[in-house]
């Protein structure tokens, strides 16, 4: 097999052909075919009489019987034991620029590799990366790629982060935390692009093995997590506040989808709740829309609607808010709270200019959150 027919996926997460990014991994790690699953035990489930088993690692606590998988298709009881289909089998993986997962005060200007498994545990009518998320591992290309040669490809790759990304890590659990153990060794950051939907046990021990978290907060109402996610509001704000009292650091990106979770007393109530709960410091990017997947009927959001959110969680007392896929937009970069100097200039996910001091503004040095080497 030629090196460029390495992770021939999917949407938005495939690798990209020809651009050296990524078709190193070819030469160590032979494709596993689509029939050659893992078969690990999974963590956080309960057995019952009878070869039944019940999943406790996310809010839907799936009840199985022997033989079947839980909503994400990637988890699977056999025999009364449950098992992990995806432990070391990737679907995608890339070089992304950090600013892509998107995280702004974390290590800017790295380059993490990214990864992925078939499956997720909701289903977001727009998901942009639908082709491997909405789809069981049998259904994708799998390829060998255990936590250890994650963590050297990252190494070879001078990648300071891994990311788990593109559909929910969650859903494989197992494999991002043993990854993430393995690469705190080599002193390689661990970031996890998630929607959240997790139970709290698990997160708080997942807190302590990686470094950053971006939550996709998808709206703030039960009723657009019901019609359009597949899921619940609660579980999510609920993890929201765990991550916030943990070392993690963590950022949040609201996309902004017109009629279904765009007005403005919905932007003003999350940017209550999370100036509230979390503080006026979290980074909150408000992104926009492009039709996808299941929801093509609508438009772009435009530009208007994701400036007045802008505007309306900085009156909110929010000090990092963002305007994101829409590169040159002025709202992609930091201020500095105090003076209003920039103090990370960015142009898509480029930085063109930092003015920080180690943590610091350089102009009035007010001190900037976030994870800067």
């Amino acid at each position: 097999m030629k090196r460029r027919q390495f992770f021939k996926a999917a949407g938005g997460a495939a690798l990209l052909s020809g651009s050296g990014m990524g078709s190193f991994l070819m030469d160590l790690y032979a494709f596993s075919g689509q029939e050659n699953l893992s078969q690990v035990e999974a963590r956080y489930y309960k057995k019952h009489p009878d070869r039944e088993i019940e999943c406790e690692l996310c809010p839907r606590f799936c009840k199985l019987g022997d033989k079947e998988r839980g909503y994400c298709g990637v988890r699977e009881n056999i025999g009364g034991t449950y098992y992990t289909l995806v432990y070391g089998k990737a679907c995608s993986a890339n070089i992304d620029p950090i600013e892509k997962k998107p995280l702004f005060h974390y290590l800017p200007g790295s380059s993490a590799l990214s990864i992925a498994t078939a499956g997720c545990n909701v289903n977001c009518k727009f998901c942009q990366n639908w082709e491997i998320s909405q789809v069981r591992p049998e259904q994708v290309t799998n390829y060998d790629f255990p936590p250890q040669a994650v963590v050297q490809s990252a190494q070879k790759n001078n990648c300071p982060v891994i990311a788990y990304t593109y559909t929910e890590p969650i859903i494989f659990y197992e494999y991002m935390y043993d990854t993430s153990v393995e690469a705190r060794k080599k002193g390689i950051h661990n970031v996890v692009i998630t929607g959240g939907y997790i139970n709290p046990e698990p997160l708080v021990e997942l807190t302590k093995v990686v470094q950053a978290i971006k939550v996709d907060l998808k709206a703030f109402s039960e009723d657009f997590y019901s019609s359009y996610v597949r899921g619940k509001l609660e579980p999510v704000l609920e993890a929201i506040k765990i991550i916030s009292k943990s070392k993690v650091w963590m950022e949040i990106v609201y996309l902004v989808i017109p009629t279904l979770n765009d007005s403005p007393q919905e932007i003003r109530g999350v940017s209550q709740w999370l100036r509230k709960e979390v503080g006026p410091d979290i980074p909150l990017h408000f992104n926009q829309f492009h039709p996808m997947y299941l929801v093509k009927n609508l438009p772009s959001t435009p530009v208007s609607t994701l400036e007045r959110a802008y505007k309306i969680a900085r009156e909110e007392g929010l000090n990092y808010v963002y305007i994101g896929n829409v590169p040159g937009h002025r709202a992609e970069s930091t201020y500095c709270p105090k003076c209003g100097k920039v103090v990370i200039d960015r142009k898509g996910y480029r930085i063109e200019g930092i003015g920080l001091s180690e943590n610091r503004c350089n102009n009035c040095n007010t001190p900037i959150p976030g994870i800067w080497s």
